[in-house]
């Protein structure tokens, strides 16, 4: 495999992310406010990195961004539904006190840590293992001078990196990536040993408003 770089980009922001409910798999749209995320993040993307592939979870959060990177550049997203969010089953769409309140058993497991298995959820093992794999896959085919952009998750993209680097699903190092933030990965070089390295880890264009989760700052008029 080769040296190129990898950058794995979270979706801006939706409606579930501003109200703290567990989003998952439940396919939202981007909200206003993640639009303006998406546009700013990936103007500051191509002018920093200049990428050349960029691969998107199917969900529609995630295309919507990729597809604000992908236009500017002329190029095509590869759709891939290894990089979709972990699923949590019957606990999407649901904030916090809502889960504690209807399984607080479970919700005090979680929040210690643990892995509540409910119908349909992921483990995070296993989503570690599938988008660990389709970056690896995906990163074969790339020169040293290609930059790869993954459009995916905070969960997923966590564990996807945790995975890469050669920790257990169990780590907890690294906490999830800000709306329309990256992580940046890259293989060793030949000779250098083959691990994967992790460069940085949720870098976004913090200057382009007083308060990122807010959306672009109001412009403010001296008073008459």
């Amino acid at each position: 495999m080769t040296a190129g770089r990898v950058l794995l980009w979270r979706h801006g922001r939706t409606a579930h992310n501003a109200e703290a409910r567990l989003q998952g798999q439940t396919d939202i749209p981007l909200d206003d406010v993640g639009r303006w995320q998406a546009g700013t993040a990936a103007a500051a993307l191509a002018a920093r990195y200049r990428p050349t592939v960029i691969v998107t979870s199917d969900l529609v959060r995630a295309r919507a961004t990729a597809d604000a990177l992908a236009g500017p550049l002329g190029l095509v997203p590869v759709v891939d539904a290894r990089m979709r969010e972990r699923s949590f089953g019957d606990w999407e769409g649901l904030t916090a006190a809502d889960i504690a309140e209807r399984w607080p058993a479970e919700h005090a497991e979680w929040a210690a840590g643990g892995e509540p298995q409910r119908p349909g959820s992921e483990t995070r093992a296993h989503v570690a293992q599938r988008v660990s794999e389709a970056v690896n896959e995906h990163a074969r085919a790339l020169s040293d001078d290609d930059t790869l952009v993954v459009v995916s998750h905070g969960a997923a993209i966590g564990l996807g990196v945790t995975a890469l680097i050669g920790m257990s699903a169990g780590w907890r190092g690294i906490a999830g990536v800000s709306n329309a933030h990256w992580a940046e990965v890259r293989l060793g070089r030949a000779g250098a040993g083959s691990a994967w390295r992790l460069l940085a880890y949720n870098l976004g264009p913090t200057d382009a408003s007083s308060d990122w989760d807010a959306g672009p700052d109001r412009e403010v008029r001296d008073p008459d």
